[in-house]
């Protein structure tokens, strides 16, 4: 664990803090500190800049709401550069969007890595706007009875290819089951956050059950 100290600031007192969503791994923006805004972000667990426009300190969030909160910060292997990742609470770009990088420059042959964000995009999708043809369309008109006997189905494929000892097919048939269940969440207005939250709540639990353990 390195300080402040070890950290080198530019000419101009400034240190690039590339940010990035903890959950997703997606770089949100590129902002700069020093070495004030660098201590009130520590201070206060939120990302707290140095606006190079205006020329004064500015607390992500003050004004938006969209407060990003500090999981981690680490220094690159000079220590000229920090990587902050967060847990925001709403759109890190000024013009609303989710990141700062939204334009694409070049794309190569291979395709972009899966995204659970992405996936539950294209779900809402399908339900704002119903698209002819469309399993997942037709899921969403059926309603909820169906899409829960869905899930109980995959369940049981589930259930039959593990019993089995089949992992090829007990791997298709988990997509199966998390595709079917992420169209319940998209059902029921559950968001992967709120799933996040949930798992990161029984996280801190057992992170204070092994504690006490550990005392005892």
């Amino acid at each position: 664990m390195i300080n402040i100290g070890n950290l080198k600031f530019d000419e101009r007192g400034l240190i690039p803090a590339i940010v990035v969503d903890s959950e997703t791994k997606r770089v949100l923006t590129l902002a700069y500190m020093n070495r004030e805004s660098l201590e009130i972000s520590m201070e206060k667990g939120l990302t707290c800049f140095f606006s190079r426009s205006r020329q004064k300190l500015w607390l992500k969030g003050e004004t938006s709401g969209a407060y990003q909160h500090i999981v981690s910060i680490t220094a690159d292997c000079d220590c000229d550069a920090l990587v902050v990742e967060v847990r925001k609470d709403g759109p890190a770009c000024h013009l609303g969007t989710d990141s700062c990088f939204e334009n694409p420059l070049y794309e190569g042959e291979e395709p972009p890595a899966f995204q659970y964000n992405d996936l539950m995009e294209m779900l809402e999708g399908r339900k704002a706007n119903p698209k002819e043809g469309s399993y997942t369309t037709y899921l969403f008109e059926k309603g909820l009875d169906k899409i829960l006997k869905k899930v109980g189905e995959e369940t049981t494929e589930v259930i039959i290819s593990a019993k089995d000892g089949d992992k090829a097919n007990t791997i298709y048939e988990i997509g199966d089951l998390m595709y079917h269940v992420m169209v319940l969440m998209i059902e029921m207005g559950i968001s992967l956050d709120d799933i996040r939250r949930e798992m990161a709540s029984r996280h801190v639990i057992d992170k204070k059950v092994k504690q006490e353990k550990m005392v005892k």
